[in-house]
């Protein structure tokens, strides 16, 4: 199954209830239980806007942005999850609550960061600056385990208690 759904095409793109539901069904379905919909018709684009459709359980292994131009923005559309922000060690600094009523947070190239999804069909819409490269986009955390490591489940449930 793949990680992303196609990009969409024309001028104008419109989030619709349907889309919405092919999302949050494609998140289910997902082996990784969560799914990106780009918003931006290429990979190339300038600015890469997508949304993230992530379930309970889903693993986003910390990482950070090295670029100096890589600020983010996530904006919680439906659902609820705790923004994690970590040390160059691993230390939990901070722990931010995305809900309906503190729906959004930007920050700076450099920042490691993770989250805990809090909510069924939870959906969030992320800016970067692009174009998007896979191989340059981020640097994971040594001090995370890998994404399909069997120590995964280990350090979410760690991450929840810390």
């Amino acid at each position: 199954m793949p990680n992303a759904l196609p990009n969409p095409t024309g001028d104008l793109f419109r989030l619709t209830p349907d889309l919405l539901e092919t999302g949050k069904k494609a998140s289910r379905e997902s082996p990784r239980r969560r799914m990106i919909m780009p918003v931006q018709r290429t990979s190339e684009a300038h600015v890469q806007r997508l949304l993230n459709f992530l379930q309970p359980g889903t693993y986003i292994r910390p990482h950070r942005h090295p670029h100096p131009h890589a600020t983010e923005s996530l904006c919680l559309l439906e659902g609820e999850l705790e923004f994690l922000v970590f040390s160059e060690s691993g230390e939990i600094l901070d722990r931010l609550a995305l809900t309906p009523q503190n729906p959004l947070i930007d920050f700076e190239p450099g920042l490691w960061h993770g989250m805990i999804i809090k909510r069924p069909d939870t959906v969030i819409f992320e800016i970067k600056i692009g174009p998007y490269d896979p191989t340059t986009d981020k640097n994971f955390a040594p001090w995370a385990p890998e994404e399909k490591s069997p120590k995964v489940a280990d350090f979410l449930q760690s991450l929840e208690k810390r």
